[in-house]
């Protein structure tokens, strides 16, 4: 932890705001967890960002490697590439939600990474599966020759015939978005060294 952060953190304790999360600012602490709205529903996505020890090239390669996915990210139970068509490549995730009661399944079928701006964005966007809707977005941000930002958006919206809160769902996204920018970090982490 940097000077900057203690002082924070002291700041914090000291005003009675110790139980404040404090925003993540270096790789090797928790994914900063959070909630964005799309265009593309009216329920939140979930979402994490990390920063990575590793060059830029590195992180993309780790998020394009989907074989890998049930390997180093752990909240998916199952993960098998299913079809490649061009640039194209369909992968089959499982997800075990509330605790295991329940579980999402998908085809997403993911796009080559793409330039936005000073960014590469890679986005998934589910072909069939379980629930109504479930989309997949990685922005990967350079911070310099061996430092990128990493973020995954996570949009689910379900199909269950028992109605589930909206923000127990996007909860769960967020909850499985922090575990795969935790364990792309530790992934693109050890192929740097």
């Amino acid at each position: 932890m940097n000077r900057k952060q203690l002082i924070i953190i002291g700041c914090a304790v000291v005003l009675g705001a110790g139980s404040l999360p404090i925003p993540v600012a270096a790789a090797g602490q928790d994914p900063e967890r959070y909630t964005v709205l799309t265009p593309r529903s009216d329920i939140k996505a979930g979402a994490a960002r990390v920063q990575v020890h590793a060059p830029l090239d590195v992180v993309r390669r780790a998020v394009t490697n989907y074989e890998s996915y049930g390997e180093y990210i752990h909240r998916f139970e199952k993960a098998k590439v299913v079809g490649r068509h061009g640039d194209v490549t369909d992968v089959y995730l499982q997800v075990p939600i509330m605790k295991g009661t329940a579980k999402v399944w998908a085809v997403i079928r993911f796009e080559p990474a793409k330039t936005a701006g000073d960014d590469l964005v890679v986005v998934g966007r589910m072909l069939k599966g379980n629930v109504k809707r479930l989309d997949a977005q990685w922005r990967l941000s350079k911070i310099d020759d061996g430092n990128t930002n990493l973020d995954l958006q996570l949009l689910i919206v379900p199909d269950f015939i028992i109605p589930i809160p909206s923000s127990l769902v996007t909860s769960e996204a967020a909850g499985a978005a922090q575990k795969a920018v935790r364990g792309l970090r530790t992934a693109s982490e050890q192929q740097a060294r």
